[in-house]
């Protein structure tokens, strides 16, 4: 976010209002000095006290606030996130207001109009992210003209609170391409149709259904092995991520990887289409987009690694990996 032209890195600056007041209540001196009239002395001490007064109650406004997140919703790199700020007005004295929150993260600058005394306000934010990963929100910057212009304050509020942010999205021309796999006409040619039949096997995956099990296969294994029928195939999609990153390799091009993955993911999920998501150490499984957060938050805190890893993969798995295309594999 570029930061607005008001944001500066003080504490206090006066404004161009504070600037010409300032200067006009010189004038005001240095003409009662120079007279020794009492109403000049009055107009002075009177401005002179507007000016301590609008430094005080900034102040001690400011000083008083805390602030905190919540209510985020599903935060994607480069895609605004509706988030609530909590701020509290501890103050038994001061109203605050027109209060502008700005901040790294804000996609835009927030102004709330009034913080009442010992009071509570929720305000709505935009969030903005560029990369995918945890992100801690550490402060907030607070500043104010109240109560009469003349100075700008500025407090940095500190807060705590970390968010997951999943990949970055491709568009829609993109989706459709990488799409392709699970839904053109002739990648499906040679999926399984409807039917009841054993079509193949699989690990287990948390979440799955126990009467799924093939107990002879997995007594013989020592672990669960689940049995998956032609019909349920049909709208299955097996996604292996290979986060194998060689030497030549660029991060942008891992990114690139990561958010091409994550592209597919959303777009199957949207389609109706159950997803297993496969990385290293990590078996995630989605029927509908409220069951698909573990799966974008692997992907969100997916790391490169610099050795091969091996996968088994089912005949109509679909594999990204950093220079290598997505392809089913038979």
């Amino acid at each position: 976010m570029n930061q607005p032209s008001f944001a500066f890195n003080g504490v206090v600056r006066f404004t161009r209002i504070g600037t010409a007041y300032l200067a006009f209540t010189i004038v005001i001196g240095f003409a009662a000095l120079n007279t020794g009239n009492n109403a000049l002395y009055i107009g002075l001490v009177f401005m002179l006290g507007c000016l301590l007064l609008s430094g005080i109650a900034s102040q001690r406004g400011l000083r008083k606030l805390d602030v905190e997140l919540s209510g985020v919703d599903q935060a994607w790199a480069g895609r605004e996130a509706t988030a609530t700020l909590r701020i509290r007005n501890r103050s038994r004295i001061w109203n605050v207001r027109d209060v502008v929150l700005v901040a790294d993260d804000l996609a835009q600058p927030v102004l709330v109009p009034l913080l009442p005394k010992h009071a509570t306000t929720e305000v709505d934010a935009e969030l903005l992210f560029q990369k995918r990963g945890i992100v801690e929100l550490k402060s907030l910057d607070f500043y104010t003209r109240y109560p009469f212009g003349f100075f700008l304050k500025k407090r940095r509020i500190r807060m705590q609170g970390e968010i997951v942010v999943y990949p970055r999205l491709l568009g829609e021309e993109a989706a459709r391409t990488r799409f392709r796999p699970v839904e053109g006409d002739e990648s499906t040619a040679n999926r399984p149709g409807p039917g009841s039949e054993i079509h193949s096997f699989r690990e287990y995956v948390r979440g799955d259904s126990l009467r799924h099990v093939y107990w002879k296969k997995s007594a013989s294994l020592g672990r669960w092995i689940m049995k998956q029928t032609d019909a349920e195939a049909a709208r299955a999609v097996h996604v292996v991520i290979d986060p194998y990153k060689p030497r030549y390799a660029s991060e942008d091009e891992f990114e690139q990887m990561v958010s091409e993955a994550a592209t597919f993911v959303f777009h199957a999920i949207r389609r109706g289409l159950d997803v297993r998501l496969t990385l290293p150490r990590t078996t995630a499984q989605a029927s509908d987009t409220a069951s698909a957060d573990p799966l974008f938050r692997a992907l969100a805190l997916l790391e490169p690694i610099y050795e091969p890893v091996q996968y088994v993969l089912d005949r109509d798995s679909v594999v990204f990996g950093v220079g290598r295309r997505d392809a089913a594999t038979a």
